[in-house]
């Protein structure tokens, strides 16, 4: 008897979604895959952009980070913003301005023009990024249909970034610079007539008026915070990047004490209580940590230490996406057949032997050998991601997919920040300290300090130097920033491994074969 109650009162199958959601989610990866590009799409055409609007170096940095700050900023707001006005609607309304923000940075003739289109677009990705993740958790109720899709979703967000730079590089070949924007509208068009056809509204949560202080004061915390972090790991420690730390974090707390008090808060935190919901978002952000702190190592040591061109050091680094691509699929099967911490804890296990490997490099390593390690270390990557992404949206009610949608996403760029700034002090600080006893003795103190500073500062100036003794500091710099390579790799890896450690006690019975997923049931 105990048996049948128990069975009448187990919650039917969520049926599985056909072919249209299949679709519906093809055209829901297109602005994804363009909102993660545009963090990386203008590597190279900086050049181009500052010989027609001649920004300062001020504006210069304006035009790289307003669009990571705004959309930092703003991601928490448009999550919940969504859930209550439909995120289709949002999503849509976010396409447009994308569109037209790319159309007027394409055509910007002057560069605060371009820092006001960036930043515009910067909104419009707020927009698009946490309504694609929440509509997918409509799309697909069927937990393993959706656990397919977001690992999909992963590799389209991981692949964006990289394929940014190459785009980049293969327009600008044969167009002016406005063309990096302009690739953005025919997608934006496909998802504004096709999205209303194939992308159903979801159900909107409107208990109470929207809590706008609160949106204020995320906004008001998210902002200093990923500038101060960013600005720390530019310039090091100095008082303005640590104030807008302390700034941040104290508007957080705030933020925080609202959320606790308000009768409708901008953040139900129920949800961040959910089982496994606030370790997965915390696992998020040690992978992100990891993944984009080394990030600027890598790029470096193809250029500087390996010396292959910049558009040649992107081609080269698509190739980890593409097997991330490949991975996907294999870490979907895994999740389902032993469970998520398994597969989060490999994953992790992954990560720390590729970073590992990393620290085994030197300046005269192959180039096949820093691609194996890459790929090691992105295919982790793709299976924390993957599966945390699974882990949050399941236990996020229906009508409140975006918000989850939107905290996990405000843990990947505080994470990334994160890795930057802690990981790039590091590799800075192990480069100053064995530079100098490298060096040749007797250079110009114009040579020798922008030499003892960084690695390209050694590159800049080896040009004003007889050929021997240039190569000597070329030699001692790129020695050196390897040295700082390997204690940055060898950090990231004890990280990522205590990220597999943590995984277990954090996601265990979340998602395991034979139980419910994870707080919701589907």
């Amino acid at each position: 008897m105990d048996t049948l109650d128990r069975t009448a009162a187990a919650p039917p199958a969520a049926p599985p979604a056909g072919r249209r959601a299949w679709i519906a989610l093809g055209v829901l990866l297109l602005p994804l895959l363009l909102v993660s590009m545009d963090v990386s799409v203008l590597y190279f055409a900086v050049p181009f952009i500052s010989q027609d609007l001649h920004p300062s170096s001020t504006q210069q940095l304006w035009i790289f980070d307003i669009y990571g700050f705004v959309l930092a900023g703003l991601l928490i707001t448009m999550g919940a913003l969504g859930d209550r006005i439909g995120r289709r609607r949002l999503l849509l309304t976010g396409a447009l301005a994308f569109g037209a923000a790319s159309t007027l940075a394409a055509y910007a003739d002057s560069a605060a023009t371009l820092i006001g289109a960036r930043a515009v677009l910067g909104v419009a990705g707020a927009t698009l990024m946490p309504s694609t993740l929440g509509l997918i958790r409509n799309l697909f109720p069927d937990s393993k249909q959706r656990a397919k899709a977001i690992a999909v979703w992963t590799a389209v967000t991981s692949g964006g970034i990289a394929v940014g730079p190459v785009l980049s590089g293969l327009l600008l070949e044969h167009f002016w610079w406005g063309s990096v924007f302009l690739i953005n509208l025919p997608a934006m068009l496909m998802l504004l007539v096709l999205g209303p056809v194939l992308v159903p509204e979801t159900p909107r949560h409107r208990d109470g008026r929207f809590d706008l202080p609160s949106a204020l004061l995320s906004l008001a915390a998210i902002l200093p915070l990923v500038y101060g972090i960013k600005e720390l790991a530019q310039d090091g420690p100095h008082p303005v990047p640590l104030i807008a730390m302390l700034v941040g974090l104290l508007v957080g707390a705030l933020f925080v004490r609202r959320q606790r008090r308000h009768p409708h808060a901008l953040i139900d935190l129920t949800l961040v209580r959910a089982r496994g919901f606030s370790g997965a978002v915390g696992l998020n952000l040690l992978a992100m940590f990891g993944l984009v702190g080394i990030a600027i190592f890598v790029t470096q040591y193809l250029q500087l230490v390996l010396g292959l061109s910049t558009l040649s050091a992107a081609l080269w680094s698509v190739l980890p996406s593409l097997a991330v691509g490949a991975v996907a699929p294999l870490v979907m099967v895994l999740g389902q057949r032993l469970g998520r911490a398994p597969v989060v804890a490999g994953g992790f296990g992954l990560m720390a032997l590729g970073f590992a490997g990393l620290g085994l490099l030197s300046p005269h390593s192959p180039l096949w050998l820093l691609l194996t390690v890459a790929v090691c270390y992105a295919s982790g990557a793709v299976g924390v991601m993957s599966q945390v992404s699974e882990v949050v949206m399941a236990a996020a009610p229906v009508e409140r997919a975006g918000t989850a949608a939107s905290l996990l996403e405000s843990g990947s760029e505080l994470g990334g920040a994160l890795g930057m700034a802690l990981l790039g002090s590091l590799g800075t600080a192990l480069y100053r300290a064995q530079v100098p006893g490298e060096l040749p003795a007797g250079l110009p103190a114009a040579v020798a300090g922008p030499a003892r500073d960084s690695l390209g500062g050694a590159d800049a100036v080896v040009g004003r130097l007889p050929e021997g003794l240039g190569r000597a500091v070329l030699v001692a710099a790129r020695e050196a920033f390897t040295g700082g390579l390997q204690g940055a790799a060898i950090a990231a890896a004890v990280l990522m491994a205590l990220g597999a450690v943590l995984a277990v006690p954090l996601l265990r019975g979340v998602g395991t074969p034979g139980s419910a997923a994870v707080g919701n049931q589907d």
